[in-house]
């Protein structure tokens, strides 16, 4: 799948994919956004970091509770002012507000391999 897929998420402003270490592997903006390269090796950090600290907590309610099914964690989303991102399979899109389809956005990412 290419990014170009993600791109097509309604109100996708980037698409990126990362390393497993956080690392920007490639990436699209649309043009006229202010999101930068910059801005999104950022957030695929933050996402890498997430996702440990997320799977540890699920790892964690797993064994205390004994309840399953909150691992492998698939993906997940942040939400700010203006947009929000989100992140599976080592892939992130970053869309508008007020466009936003959570599950279209995590339906285009189940499909992204790096």
């Amino acid at each position: 799948m290419s990014l170009d897929h993600l791109m097509q998420v309604p109100g996708a402003l980037a698409a990126f994919q990362y390393s497993d270490k956080g690392d920007l592997v490639q990436h699209v903006i649309k043009e006229g956004t202010a999101l930068t390269a910059q801005a999104l090796d950022l957030l695929a950090h933050t996402c890498v970091a997430n996702s440990a600290i997320a799977t540890m907590e699920a790892r964690g309610w797993e064994a205390l509770t004994g309840q399953q099914g909150f691992e492998p964690l698939q993906g997940f989303s942040l939400i700010g002012m203006d947009w929000s991102a989100v992140f599976g399979s080592n892939c992130g899109v970053v869309l508008r507000n007020q466009d936003v389809n959570y599950e279209a956005a995590f339906s285009a990412l189940t499909q992204c391999k790096l």
